[in-house]
């Protein structure tokens, strides 16, 4: 079994040439690589160019793994994402033709310009990593991982997820404008005839196997030791959010999973097989942003979720 030195060494690796594609977005490339050891799917949010499906299609290069993206849009319907029962008429038989979440990374791109009901054909690939076609349950790939995107400034034509479909999200990730000096070097890399999101993606090499993300998750579970004070600051910041004033939805169980078991795997990113009230802060906003729902009220008076997170923060005591 890896150790966490290791694994630690591997995924820095793998971040090394990750940061040759992507310029600047640290902390976005820290929760990708974070959410993938953790086992958990990743709902991209961004303006247009801000380089979500380049992150997707380079850690997809960089894992050594299928790659799959589907582009939604209203008429796309859940056959086209699942798959479905085709006649053979050599056979006079039924065959079952695997559509395209029969992979390891799928790109959901633009994932509220579906309907409802296509949105929801991932639920049980996400949760279960199987699907259900005609009454027969077949498995999808052990590593599959979802990367879904979506615009925060185009509302035309959409369909917001509901809140059980965002829950199955491990994290919220925002991306924002690059900085200047992050712009300027990309600006001056196309200007010498480099095509970051072309001839570097296509020079990308696997780093690490899906096997060995396997492996990885197992050690991570295994080695990254939770003390019972981690456990309660955890419970104490989600059952915040259900008794505050200012929240209308608060974070469930999801949100607590998902604060243990991404700790664990950014602890193990940072070289430890312990987790510090740190780690846990560090994840909170990628963890509440999509599962903590602000009331009327709140948002009328201009309260906004990091104004919440850090009244959050104040109440609830650190341990030691």
């Amino acid at each position: 079994m890896q150790s966490i030195s290791e694994i630690a060494t591997r995924f820095g690796a793998l971040r090394q040439q990750l940061d040759r594609v992507i310029l600047g977005q640290d902390r976005v490339k820290t929760l990708a690589i974070t959410s993938l050891l953790a086992g958990g799917h990743m709902l991209l949010e961004g303006v247009p160019g801000t380089g979500k499906t380049l992150l997707s299609l380079a850690l997809s290069r960089l894992l050594g793994c299928r790659f799959r993206r589907i582009q939604f849009t209203p008429d796309l319907m859940p056959a086209d994402l699942l798959g479905a029962n085709v006649f053979n008429q050599k056979t006079q038989e039924f065959v079952f033709r695997p559509g395209p979440v029969f992979t390891d990374i799928l790109l959901a791109d633009e994932v509220n310009r579906t309907p409802p009901r296509t949105q929801a054909a991932l639920l049980e690939s996400m949760q279960e990593n199987a699907v259900t076609v005609d009454g027969t349950r077949y498995s999808v790939s052990p590593v599959f991982t979802v990367f879904a995107t979506q615009n925060p400034v185009e509302f035309e034509g959409t369909y917001p997820l509901p809140e059980a479909q965002r829950d199955r999200f491990l994290f919220k990730i925002n991306i924002d404008y690059p900085e200047a000096a992050d712009e300027s070097r990309m600006l001056q890399a196309y200007a010498a005839g480099q095509r970051l999101h072309d001839e570097i993606v296509a020079s990308l090499q696997p780093v690490v196997s899906g096997e060995e993300l396997m492996a990885a998750r197992r050690a991570i579970s295994s080695q990254v030791r939770v003390e019972q004070n981690i456990i309660r600051y955890i419970q104490e910041l989600v059952a915040s959010t259900r008794k505050d004033d200012a929240v209308q939805i608060g974070a469930g169980p999801r949100a607590s999973l998902a604060l243990l078991e991404g700790s664990r795997a950014w602890a193990a990113l940072a070289g430890r097989d312990f987790i510090t009230p740190d780690d846990v802060k560090s994840l909170v906003p990628a963890v509440f942003a999509h599962r903590v729902t602000l009331s009327p009220e709140a948002e009328m008076e201009g309260l906004a979720l990091e104004d919440l997170l850090s009244r959050i923060f104040d109440q609830v005591e650190v341990p030691r």
